[in-house]
């Protein structure tokens, strides 16, 4: 398998298949929604259209990176994001980078969305359905977020069904900026246990798949 590593800015051509990782936190938040039970992410263009999608669909549950803030429901954070009982609702996420990085690889023909809690269920998926080439999307810092990037190249290598100790990529992730600024409260929405959830590999089984549903790129598990 053919990996490249790309930020979002780089992305001059729709690639084939595209793995868009966000570990810190968007990815690691939406696989805790669905394993809180939602049925299905839809990813917002802009905070204004999650508003927009929720105003007409009361039941749906939105939320945001930052504070909380009127019209969502919660914010980007596994540790507060557990708490909440999401059995079959829709949630409709707006991040700064995650979300980016997933609609900018849109037309794709497949398009996974990653983060270490699905790292080797994302790995699976693309031992089966992957090809030949593979862009890994890193999201966070320009491209330049060592916690994706770090994860990026862990899921490479397991598609590759290479045994792949974890532990050096892990620790990378957790001498991130991103750890540090979530660890010391410069960014806003955290619980104290993001970093460590955000790096427990493997919590859950299911890979995560977004498609275009009419003009909604929706994400959804799959095992």
């Amino acid at each position: 398998m053919d990996a490249r590593f790309l930020g979002i800015a780089e992305l001059v051509e729709t690639p084939s298949v595209a793995v868009v990782v966000d570990v810190m936190r968007a990815f690691t938040v939406a696989a805790w929604a669905f394993g809180q039970g939602a049925e299905k992410i839809v990813l917002a263009e802009s905070l204004q259209d999650a508003l927009a999608l929720k105003a007409g669909r009361p039941d749906w549950v939105t939320l945001k990176d930052g504070p909380p803030a009127p019209g969502f429901d919660a914010v980007n954070s596994p540790g507060l994001l557990r708490s909440l009982d999401l059995g079959g609702r829709t949630v409709v996420q707006k991040t700064t980078a995650g979300t980016v990085g997933a609609l900018a690889v849109k037309e794709a023909s497949l398009v996974l969305c990653a983060s270490f809690v699905v790292a080797e269920a994302t790995a699976r998926l693309l031992r089966t359905r992957g090809g030949d080439g593979v862009t890994f999307v890193v999201t966070g810092e320009d491209g330049q977020a060592d916690e994706d990037l770090a994860c990026a190249q862990y899921i490479a290598r397991r598609a590759m069904a290479a045994e792949t100790d974890a532990a050096g990529f892990l620790r990378r992730a957790a001498e991130s900026r991103a750890a540090a600024e979530l660890a010391t409260g410069v960014r806003q929405g955290v619980h104290p246990d993001d970093v460590e959830l955000c790096l427990e590999l493997d919590r859950f089984p299911f890979a995560m798949v977004a498609t275009l549903e009419s003009s909604l790129m929706v994400l959804r598990p799959a095992r």
